[in-house]
């Protein structure tokens, strides 16, 4: 008997315009061809945040008064992404874990994750070491530190005594789950979130139904992320208008030298080592950063990395990186894979030391490099923690003196935009490598987003 050819045989040919045919399993499914959608240059959101920094910094300039009155503008749109951050971290993290059929993975990623931190972490810190004993920024400026003042830092030095190693470790259970994500505790929202996923793992299916909810409740989040974001450009223009006509242009002439070479010194790690560790990776940094451009200029209007937060995720979600790894690692890399700050933390401590002609041994500049690398996990998760782990580490090292930071407070606005810029770029760098030390990473989709070579 001759086999009677399929109905479906000559369908594709009828088929409306933008649909395919294809089987799965043996069964012809139609589904919509993948169409490229290129929009115009202005509805790009890169191009609109760089107008929006660049007409913020002109009226900042030419008219400080307005400029500082816009402030609210960047505050409430850094008000409205963070108000999202912590479902959206729940959410991922705890549905991320769900879905693991091996639990023993997520120790084994937190692990990896901390392996890291702390290796590169250390390395910023040397690396802002050697380049202040090289350049010397603060050489020269001859300043009595009698003559300082520490009434303006004190209140950074009082937050700095606060933050303990023990009390930042106590800290992280919370006292409730509702006040975790009242504060919007980043750390407290992210062992409940691990706790909670490992609890649905171990339920199984019965916890399915309200594993599906939580999928469902992820999307919609991430669709408030991308409203919101729409919102960027003015946030961005309100936060840099404020930041120039606060302080202006003329401040950053004053100390040239200091800002001059701690962007030069994260321009350097972030394209010598991680432009490394990119490669290593098989992917290239400068790849990294066109993908990322968009949340890198909003980093830069804001000078927070948590107003680009949600939006990181979801782009290394969608370049590949496995959701459990993504929620895992970058929440935890925002409190403890501090690259810029801790570039900064050594370089500022040299310049204090070099401004008022104090001479550090090598001994003594090894005593800051290992209070550094403690201090700043105490104070990780802390509001202004660049400028606060400096106090506590100078109140620790006893030959710098912390009234010196009074010295770098004019120009620490500025500083922190290239510290959230080096922490941003780091922590997208550790959830790739993770990612691929795991061997999850959709090579697929990661060659289609930055590609399969290792250019860097």
């Amino acid at each position: 008997m001759a086999m009677q050819t399929p109905v479906f045989a000559d369908l594709s040919p009828r088929l409306p315009p933008g649909m395919k045919t294809g089987t799965v399993g043996g069964t012809v499914i139609i589904t919509p061809t993948p169409v490229i959608v290129r929009r115009p240059l202005w509805r790009q959101l890169y191009v609109q945040v760089l107008l929006a920094i660049l007409i913020g910094g002109a009226i900042g300039h030419f008219a400080p008064a307005t400029g500082t009155a816009m402030k609210p503008l960047g505050d409430a749109f850094i008000k409205l992404v963070k108000m999202v951050i912590a479902p959206v971290v729940f959410l991922t993290i705890t549905t991320g874990i769900a879905g693991m059929r091996d639990l023993g993975s997520v120790g084994r990623v937190a692990a990896k994750a901390f392996a890291y931190f702390l290796t590169f972490s250390t390395l910023a810190l040397v690396v802002g070491l050697v380049v202040g004993n090289l350049i010397k920024p603060g050489a020269g400026l001859n300043i009595d530190p009698a003559s300082l003042s520490a009434t303006e830092v004190s209140g950074y030095v009082a937050k700095a005594h606060d933050a303990t190693i023990v009390g930042f470790l106590a800290a992280i259970i919370p006292d409730t789950v509702v006040g975790a994500f009242a504060e919007g505790n980043l750390l407290q929202i992210l062992f409940f979130s691990i706790s909670f996923g490992i609890a649905l793992a171990l339920v199984g299916a019965p916890a399915q139904p309200l594993v599906a909810v939580l999928d469902a409740a992820t999307a919609a989040v991430f669709r408030l992320v991308a409203i919101f974001m729409a919102a960027a450009p003015i946030g961005a223009l309100g936060a840099f208008a404020f930041t120039i006509g606060k302080y202006g242009l003329g401040t950053v002439a004053n100390l040239a030298a200091l800002v001059g070479t701690f962007y030069l010194t994260a321009l350097i790690f972030v394209l010598g080592v991680l432009g490394l560790v990119a490669r290593a990776a098989g992917f290239s940094i400068f790849r990294l950063i066109a993908y990322l451009r968009a949340e890198l200029l909003l980093v830069l209007g804001t000078s927070s990395s948590e107003s680009a937060l949600p939006s990181l995720m979801d782009k290394l979600e969608a370049a590949g990186c496995p959701k459990p790894i993504v929620g895992l690692v970058v929440p935890t890399g925002y409190s403890f894979n501090l690259d810029g700050t801790n570039i900064y933390m050594t370089l500022a401590a040299l310049f204090i030391a070099q401004a008022t002609n104090i001479h550090l041994s090598l001994g003594e500049q090894l005593l800051l490099l290992g209070v550094a690398m403690l201090s700043s996990k105490g104070a990780a998760g802390v509001t202004g923690a660049g400028f606060i782990t400096l106090a506590a580490t100078l109140s620790i090292v006893p030959s710098i003196p912390v009234a010196g930071m009074a010295l770098i407070l004019g120009v620490d606005r500025f500083m922190s935009e290239c510290r959230s810029l080096t922490n941003f770029i780091g922590n997208a760098v550790a959830t790739i490598v993770v990612s691929r030390w795991e061997g999850g990473i959709d090579e697929e989709r990661f060659t289609h987003v930055l590609g399969g070579g290792t250019r860097s």
